[in-house]
């Protein structure tokens, strides 16, 4: 069981200049104390929310402060961006990392599409078609491509990743249809909503058995399951687990300002085009349910009798979400049991998102090395 963590940049009550001074100290001790790894996500417009739109300028100097952790995309918004200049630009980092790099994909939401100028009713054939080209831009010689949304005459890209053939591939995923295409494509899954590992563990074992049959979209299958989770640990158990679900219920609020923008942004393209489009239903739905439902990821407390909306966990004691392992919080030994429900469901890696705004610098820095002292060791004797 692989531990990492996941940055939004997400604290604006602090100005941009200190949010990337504290993100940067705390991948730095996070290095140092032994987590295997730091994924960055990419938004743009989500004011209030996250201020993360360029992971790999954040990469260029991580790669030179840390030593050993993993560097992770998570994600690269493919439609985006040309493929050439994703595939020169996770490569360079490769290089400057010494091949550290973790490559995930995805595709975003509507608000931040539209603000791009993309039809989101392109974009899981942009994604997809720029997922194929990549790992061929990767390949040695020259590369050419003509397909519907980008063409490249004969070309030499430069440079190709330091990791042979290529660093991992994964894809950000939220409900079992990209479960299912990822185990096609041979990419491993990023499951980003946070969910019981109880309700995970079926889908897991689906796509394990899957991806032995894929035709990877790359040289190589990558099998791995990535969950994702808030964590936070400290000696004061129960403030930590208070604090944990605190950050899980402001993280996902009804009262986003932007979750509101895109509730309104939604209505009216539905109106435009006269209905949502088959693969963008699951996407939309979890906007247009209601006021304030389902506006974020679904979180599963039964083992399988059906999914909690986001709006019922003001409802959900701390104690109950965490002894489902839904978070990963509290003092090391209610942390090491958390983790080890993950575990059991399946999962390769679990990532922590613990840098929200309703978690200062230091409790972060308390948590990762109380994590790094008590928590990874443990794992690792457990392991050997």
């Amino acid at each position: 069981m692989r531990l990492s963590l996941a940055f939004e940049m997400q604290r604006p009550v602090l100005d941009d200049h200190a949010v990337i001074e504290d993100t940067l100290q705390q991948c730095i001790l996070a290095d140092e104390v032994g987590f295997d790894g730091v994924w960055f996500v990419e938004h743009h417009f989500l004011t209030s929310f996250s201020m993360s739109p360029c992971p790999e300028v954040i990469f260029g100097a991580l790669s030179r402060l840390t030593k050993r952790i993993r560097l992770g995309f998570g994600v690269v918004i493919l439609p985006y961006h040309h493929p050439v200049r994703v595939a020169e630009r996770v490569a360079m980092v490769d290089h400057m990392s010494g091949g550290r790099v973790e490559f995930g994909t995805g595709r975003s939401a509507p608000y931040e599409q539209t603000g791009m100028g993309i039809d989101p009713r392109e974009t899981r054939a942009m994604w997809e078609e720029s997922l194929r080209m990549i790992p061929r831009i990767w390949e040695d010689g020259l590369f050419s491509w003509h397909g519907k949304y980008w063409s490249v005459p004969p070309r030499d890209v430069r440079p190709k990743p330091l990791q042979k053939p290529h660093p991992r591939i994964w894809v950000a995923a939220l409900q079992p249809a990209t479960y299912q295409l990822a185990a096609e494509l041979g990419i491993g899954v990023m499951a980003l909503s946070v969910a019981s590992p109880s309700y995970l563990a079926p889908h897991i074992e689906t796509y394990k058995e899957r991806v032995r049959h894929a035709t990877p979209v790359g040289k190589v299958i990558n099998d791995q399951w990535l969950s994702a989770t808030m964590g936070f640990c400290d000696h004061d158990a129960k403030s930590a687990r208070e604090l944990a679900a605190k950050s899980l219920r402001t993280f996902f609020g009804p009262d986003r300002p932007y979750l509101k923008d895109q509730t309104h942004l939604y209505e009216q393209l539905v109106e435009s085009w006269g209905g949502v489009p088959e693969h963008l239903k699951a996407n939309f739905s979890r906007y247009l349910k209601g006021e304030g439902v389902a506006a974020a990821p679904e979180v599963d407390l039964s083992g399988g009798s059906g999914q909690i909306a986001s709006a019922l966990w003001n409802q959900i004691d701390a104690d109950t979400l965490v002894e489902r392992g839904v978070l990963v919080a509290g003092d090391p030994e209610d942390c090491l049991r958390s983790i080890a429900i993950h575990e059991a469901a399946g999962v390769d890696e679990l990532q922590f998102l613990m840098a929200t705004e309703t978690v200062p610098h230091d409790k972060v820095m308390s948590s990762i090395e109380m994590f790094g002292k008590y928590v990874i060791p443990e794992l690792k004797r457990r392991s050997a």
